[in-house]
């Protein structure tokens, strides 16, 4: 017990200590409540001698210079030996009966359901959500026009669009406008409403920050209980013995220079253990795609295909504002010809009261290598149509994130032993009505309510009463949640992914134009029941093709008023990494030739113009001498498009230090 207030007063203290006020706060209040239910003791002391700022500054100046650990001070020693007892001592466990990992929308939405279904039958079970995000909500990116179905049967009595002005001050903009254009370089034509499919109607939506969303939904999560701890990265999947099942999740140390040797402020990681885990980490999660390998879920399904967002919100002048403005656009930057195969598009969205969130969304299926997505999305803000809104306004944010694209088709098995994907980690999006938000909520709600069942099922009880026996969570029998995914079949979800299972692989096949075509009628006609599936086969890296195929690429400079470099950009997206850390972005072992020998010579150096962080540059000393990749993992954004554009997929993307990455306030 005191173990664990030890490592919650630690964790408060260093997110104070690398400057995380806001975490600071959060995790302060959290370790209060923690703390009254692991013993009958009264920890208010631990909160107030956290919160005493004469406490802090002197406990900052010590932390700097020691190691905090129960395995005691860090003797500084060269020997290698010393060094690898204390990267392998003990993890500090804490079990818990449901363990999130992610805290954007679904893991929320589970953890708000699990604490419901607690209420309902008078049943008290333990639920923690980690976030490797420094706050909830830092690491969320979105569009967002909100389809508010999900939330609204998660909180059916609450006024959620006033709770969050009042708590978040972020307005839910009722969408008042829609339009659909279709670009060329100077002109622009309105595709019209009734021809469009229903799923790209925007009657009843909003336009929202998901990121506040994410913290107002984060603040109801703790007011009923649940657990949430910023800033713990998960950085390995726990199993059982056999490898059959999975007993939680163990998140990073803290403290390890470069090198890979302990510094004075190093910090073994936590091991939490649970009796069910949710995957809830968004879009190419790191455990979740181990999960897929270990396990096989994705046996027999198509290959997931992703998308790549990139996004900047505007602050404008209040005279040009259009609340509830919502515009998309097809054709000019991205498609040029009747069947270019570059799939995607791009959004621009007026919220209250004065912001504007601009965006383009590229399929990484893309066969040109010359693409630099960042600088098409400059060239998309000086079309006439789109310069005007941003005319007169100022840049506050910046950043990027991948999305999946893949549908119905690519979803793979949800759930294994001791736990389950939820989300966009299983790829919930419907990338036709560009929407994946209110899935997100409505998978994380059907999880909650199949883990709840099968937590208690055949008289199993939580950690806490088996705990009270003498019994740890380690006694506990692994179950399946099985009926999650009956219960998301019967859904609105899989109606809505059904209709539109085949509409993304159209356009990969066929192109822009016959894609259209097939999008119009399985929208309007055949609603998914097509007799055939059309299976993608291929991943996004292996669709690049040779550089010698074709012309290099010439975009206009900046003009540092409309459009920006990408490293004054970047500082927008409040990104910051500890810099003497391990480097969370690695070379696969076995594909290290690729960037020694192939993706320059072969591919003239894709990732130094997809990555919309600018972390992959190749750098010679001199003009004989070949050049060699250099990783700028302090710009990294977390988009993690390099694990799935890279040729070969040569990047085994893992968590950097936890709080570490972009720090998004709108977006």
């Amino acid at each position: 017990m005191h173990a664990m207030i030890h490592r919650i007063s630690n964790t408060i203290l260093r997110q104070y200590y690398r400057g995380n006020r806001h975490s600071f706060t959060k995790l302060s209040s959290a370790s209060a409540s923690v703390s009254s239910n692991l013993c009958f003791g009264d920890y208010d002391y631990l909160k107030r001698s956290l919160l005493n700022a004469s406490f802090l500054q002197e406990y900052r100046y010590q932390y700097s210079r020691s190691f905090s650990s129960e395995s005691g001070n860090l003797d500084k020693s060269d020997n290698n030996d010393d060094n690898d007892d204390i990267l392998n001592s003990p993890r500090e466990k804490m079990p818990f009966d449901v363990l999130i990992v992610g805290g954007g929308p679904s893991g929320l939405a589970a953890s708000i359901r699990l604490k419901q279904l607690c209420q309902e039958t008078n049943v008290d079970l333990s639920v923690c959500v980690i976030e490797k995000g420094s706050e909830i909500g830092s690491h969320i990116l979105s569009g967002n026009v909100f389809d508010a179905k999900a939330i609204s049967e998660l909180l059916p009595s609450i006024d959620w669009k006033s709770e969050l002005l009042e708590q978040q001050s972020s307005h839910a903009t009722p969408v008042t406008s829609d339009e659909f254009l279709f670009l060329t370089e100077n002109k622009s034509y309105r595709i019209p409403h009734m021809i469009l499919p229903k799923q790209l109607h925007n009657d009843g939506n909003y336009v929202i920050s998901l990121g506040q969303l994410c913290r107002y939904l984060g603040t109801k999560a703790e007011e009923m209980g649940v657990e949430i701890y910023p800033g713990f990265a998960a950085s390995e999947v726990l199993y059982n013995v056999e490898k059959t099942a999975v007993k939680g999740v163990a998140t990073r140390d803290m403290g390890i220079d470069k090198s890979g040797k302990p510094k004075d402020t190093f910090e073994r990681g936590v091991e939490l253990h649970a009796r069910q885990t949710i995957f809830a980490e968004g879009a190419r999660g790191s455990c979740s795609e181990e999960l897929m390998k270990v396990f096989g879920l994705r046996a027999g399904r198509s290959e997931q295909t992703y998308g790549l967002g990139i996004k900047e919100v505007w602050e404008i002048p209040p005279e040009k504002v259009k609340a509830g403005f919502v515009q998309h656009t097809l054709g000019y930057p991205l498609q040029k010809t009747w069947n270019d195969k570059t799939f995607g598009g791009t959004f621009l969205y007026h919220q209250e009261p004065n912001l504007v969130h601009a965006g383009l969304v590229i399929g990484l299926d893309y066969e040109n290598p010359y693409i630099n997505p960042y600088k098409e999305f400059q060239r998309w803000k000086e079309h006439p149509d789109i310069r005007t809104h941003l005319e007169g306004g100022t840049c506050i944010s910046y950043g990027a994130r991948v999305l999946n694209e893949g549908g119905l088709n690519a979803i793979p098995k949800l759930t294994f032993q001791g736990g389950c994907l939820v989300g966009c980690s299983a790829g919930f999006l419907n990338s036709v009505k560009i929407k994946g938000s209110h899935t997100a909520i409505k998978s994380g709600q059907l999880a909650a309510e199949a883990v709840f069942e099968t937590v208690l099922k055949d008289g199993h009880r939580s950690v806490a009463d088996m705990e009270e026996d003498g019994k740890g969570q380690d006694d506990a029998i692994i179950t399946e949640a099985v009926t999650f995914e009956e219960k998301i079949k019967s859904s609105w979800i899989y109606s809505e992914l059904y209709e539109v299972r085949n509409t993304h692989e159209a356009f990969a096949r066929w192109g822009f134009l016959p894609g259209l075509f097939y999008t119009g009628l399985a929208a309007h006609i055949t609603k998914g029941k097509e007799p055939w599936t059309l299976k993608h086969t291929t991943r996004d890296a292996d669709t690049t093709q040779e550089a010698n195929n074709f012309e290099p690429i010439h975009y206009k400079p900046p003009d540092g008023v409309i459009t920006f470099d990408l490293l004054t950009n970047l500082q927008r997206s409040g990104t910051y990494h500890e810099d003497d850390q391990v480097c969370h972005l690695k070379v696969k072992q076995e594909l290290h030739h690729i960037p020694e020998t192939v993706s320059m010579q072969k591919y003239a150096a894709p990732e130094q113009r997809f990555c919309p962080a600018g972390v992959y540059e190749y750098i010679s000393e001199n003009e004989s001498e070949q050049p060699k990749l250099v990783i700028n993992a302090q710009n990294c954004v977390h988009c993690k498009c390099c694990s799935i554009k890279m040729p070969g997929e040569y990047i085994h993307w893992t968590v950097p230090e936890g709080g570490g990455g972009p720090n998004y306030q709108v977006m």
